[in-house]
């Protein structure tokens, strides 16, 4: 009887610990947010919380997007002068969104601005549907290259990371995502570092805070959705090296930011104690943890908080601050205002200097525009043939290092004007474009013109 008693005790006792065990693994982080630090160059891990638990992506998604586009480049299925047109469903997506019409046409080229600096919805569809025909199919090619790349966590459903209980990630798995579109797509680099766009009238600056804030910041991509907080992949560079950050959860786009900075400054300046710490290995060699992703729906979205985060923006206080999108006299307005000064007086602190202003890119529908012509971009939600005309562009010129954040500017890139340009290697093919001459002509010589038919 005392050996049956022992026995069911054991029993209770290792049944105890299984789930107490299995409890652990299950359970979210108890600080709702996974951080890392990872080296580019060498692929070493210098900080880690939480990295392989599995994380609601959001529109960091929309990385894995353009590693799949690039790619496509770079196997020659498409060029970044090939045009894509939009069709019912991804005008149908959700905000954050250029608010194209049925039947618009844009470049790979003016889609990747949008796709990072816009974090487009609907743009992100436009490519996955031009190059693969289906979201489906393209969600299999994202599918498909976290594979080759070792992305072991990542599960992905659509192209643009819109809420969907399939489409899962890591800060460790975006980490390797962000080395790898560094490594292995130099001459493109740009398209993660533009830190606004012009399209018409409208300039639409980049969600990342630290494209404003901290000196040396060279990318990446934001994210937000309820169930995943705010989310970025963001990577700095100083005396010639480069760091990935990945901040996942932070409960506002401010908070954020400034737990980025703080990560890249302990990266950079590391301790004097720090040959005492046991080695991380490499970001590669994380050890996946079992686990369903956190949802954060209740705090981020939830009844307690003064203004609910929406699924319909990536509202990153101190990026859309001053934005034509946000009522400026808002208290949503006031408390972006507040934490630009915050940041910036954080900044202060570290000793850093915000990098200098960089004009925004201009971006517009339709075929490639020759050099010189005047830009012509429809605006969104107009009637058919309802143009804007913008500032005539320059010369498409090489991304270098002296046009991003962080560097000093180029003559060209510092003056008023709009900025355009293009990846050192893009392949650019002269286009069958409408003449500037063939524009309509004003009121008057229309009618002129008339009269004497």
């Amino acid at each position: 009887m005392a050996f049956v008693k022992s026995s069911i005790a054991t029993r209770t006792i290792a049944l105890g610990l299984t789930v107490l065990a299995t409890g652990l693994i299950a359970a979210r982080p108890a600080s709702a947010e996974a951080t890392l630090i990872v080296e580019v160059d060498s692929g070493k891990v210098l900080h880690a919380e939480h990295a392989t638990y599995p994380w609601y992506p959001a529109s960091v998604t929309k990385l894995m997007t353009a590693y799949v586009i690039l790619r496509a480049i770079k196997e020659r299925r498409i060029t970044l002068d090939t045009l894509f047109t939009a069709t019912g469903n991804a005008v149908a997506q959700g905000p954050t969104k250029m608010g194209f019409g049925v039947g618009a046409t844009l470049t790979v080229d003016n889609a990747l601005k949008m796709l990072m600096v816009k974090s487009a919805n609907d743009v992100a569809v436009v490519l996955a549907e031009g190059l693969s025909g289906s979201i489906e199919k393209f969600a299999d090619e994202m599918n498909a290259a976290s594979k080759r790349l070792g992305m072991t966590q990542s599960s992905w459903v659509n192209p643009n990371g819109l809420p969907a209980d399939e489409q899962i990630t890591s800060a460790r798995d975006m980490a390797i995502l962000a080395r790898a579109l560094i490594l292995e797509f130099p001459e493109y680099e740009m398209y993660w570092r533009i830190p606004a766009i012009r399209y018409g009238k409208r300039t639409m600056p980049n969600h990342n805070g630290l494209m404003t804030y901290y000196p040396g910041t060279d990318g990446m991509k934001t994210g937000f959705i309820c169930a995943s907080g705010f989310n970025v992949v963001a990577t700095a560079s100083r005396n010639g090296r480069r760091l990935i950050v990945v901040v996942f959860g932070s409960s506002s786009g401010g908070a954020r930011t400034v737990k980025a900075a703080q990560l890249f400054e302990k990266g950079f300046n590391g301790s004097g104690l720090s040959w005492l710490m046991p080695s991380l290995g490499s970001v590669d060699a994380l050890q996946p943890i079992a686990a369903a992703p956190p949802n954060l729906r209740d705090e981020m979205c939830g009844p307690g908080r003064k203004r609910p985060a929406s699924e319909e923006a990536e509202s990153d206080e101190i990026a859309t601050n001053g934005s034509s999108d946000v009522d400026n006299s808002s208290a949503y307005a006031v408390s972006a205002r507040t934490l630009r000064d915050r940041l910036g007086k954080h900044m202060t602190m570290l000793g850093g200097t915000p990098p200098p202003p960089m004009p925004p890119v201009v971006v517009y529908l339709g075929p490639p525009k020759k050099q010189g012509e005047t830009l012509v971009a429809t605006r969104p939600g107009k009637r058919k043939g309802t143009t804007a005309i913008a500032e005539t562009p320059a010369a498409p010129r090489a991304a270098t290092a002296s046009m991003v954040p962080g560097f000093n500017l180029t003559p060209a890139a510092a003056s008023p004007a709009a900025s355009t340009f293009a990846p050192a290697s893009a392949e650019t093919k002269p286009a069958t474009v409408t003449p500037a001459a063939d524009t309509p002509a004003p009121r008057k010589k229309r009618k002129r013109a008339a009269e004497k038919k």
